[in-house]
């Protein structure tokens, strides 16, 4: 049965927004835990006190894409000592992440200037820099985990891309984004049975979601490439028509999996990306390419989508069902 019921939340900068999501995400959704993902030390720390007093558990992520290895690993210094402080005012509510697919997300493991483009490297090309990949990352990852331990004393995990492959013994939980799409969907079920049943740590899923367009549930982590982001205004590519129903029942689905296989916890991606904007224009429509449950207007007005209602009757069917 999933402990942790979760969903991700990107910080941004309104402040004033954060307690009435966080509210909405522990009344609402039922969810048990939040994901706190965000570059800014202070912002992230401050959101995970607002969560803590609400009663959430919190999972810290900090996410610097593009800095250097030096000053990735001295910024995580800051955020394990400030996680510490708020781990004693909370045990056992507070979980560290080193960082996120640092694959593509951390500058040297992969050629490349941005994170974008070291990412669709690897995409085309991983099988032949897999063991690159695997070296450097192990360098990193060892590191990260001293310095987080150092400062730190709960739970450390890494957040994981699929097609890394982590040595977990530094770390406290097995964490994996793992997007379900066209290419891996006959094998999605063996792999999460082989997360659990070859890790002696709980198994984390870090990230899953979609669009909200027909076949979204068919791209997964790749629904938002269906924006053409150097138009002058950026919009949808071909026909993508809305629909809701696909998202909401592409997370269902995969929620009744995970509490079915024995998975620890699992971290719906994500709230709400006000980036991607929705549009009554459907070219213009942004959110339907976007993940979250939540869909914001360029006016920041907000409204559940289909997949809030889907994950809060699941999150909440689980609840009433633990003894």
């Amino acid at each position: 049965m999933l402990k942790i019921r979760g969903i991700s939340y990107l910080i941004g900068e309104d402040g004033d927004d954060v307690r009435r999501d966080l509210e909405i995400i522990a009344r609402e959704l039922h969810c048990t835990t939040v994901m706190l993902i965000g570059a800014d030390g202070e912002q992230l720390i401050s959101a995970a006190r607002t969560a803590l007093a609400i009663g959430l558990g919190v999972y810290l992520r900090p996410n610097v894409p593009e800095m250097p290895q030096s000053q990735l690993l001295e910024h995580l210094d800051d955020i394990a000592a400030a996680a510490e402080e708020l781990r004693q005012a909370h045990p056992d509510q507070v979980t560290l992440f080193v960082g996120s697919e640092f694959s593509h997300t951390a500058p040297g493991i992969v050629p490349g200037p941005r994170s974008f483009l070291r990412l669709k490297l690897i995409l085309r090309f991983h099988r032949v820099l897999q063991r690159r990949i695997d070296r450097r990352l192990h360098k990193l990852l060892s590191a990260a985990a001293a310095i987080a331990r150092r400062r730190f004393h709960g739970p450390v995990t890494y957040s994981a891309a699929g097609w890394e492959n982590v040595d977990w013994s530094p770390f406290d939980l097995v964490g994996v984004s793992l997007y379900r799409g066209r290419r891996n969907h006959t094998t999605y079920l063996d792999r999460v049975r082989t997360l659990v049943r070859d890790n002696d740590k709980p198994v984390v899923i870090t990230e899953f979601g979609c669009g909200a367009f027909t076949g979204a549930d068919l791209r997964g982590a790749g629904s938002f490439q269906i924006v053409n982001w150097f138009a002058e205004s950026p919009r949808i590519r071909g026909d993508h028509p809305r629909d809701e129903a696909v998202q909401a029942r592409y997370l269902g689905e995969l929620i009744e999996l995970y509490d079915a296989e024995g998975v620890h916890g699992c971290f719906v991606f994500t709230y709400a990306m006000p980036d991607f904007p929705h549009r009554d224009t459907p070219q213009l429509d942004l959110d339907k390419a976007g993940f979250g449950v939540i869909a914001v207007t360029e006016d920041g007005v907000q409204r559940p989508k289909q997949a809030f209602d889907e994950v809060a009757r699941r999150y909440g069917a689980i609840a009433a069902k633990r003894p």
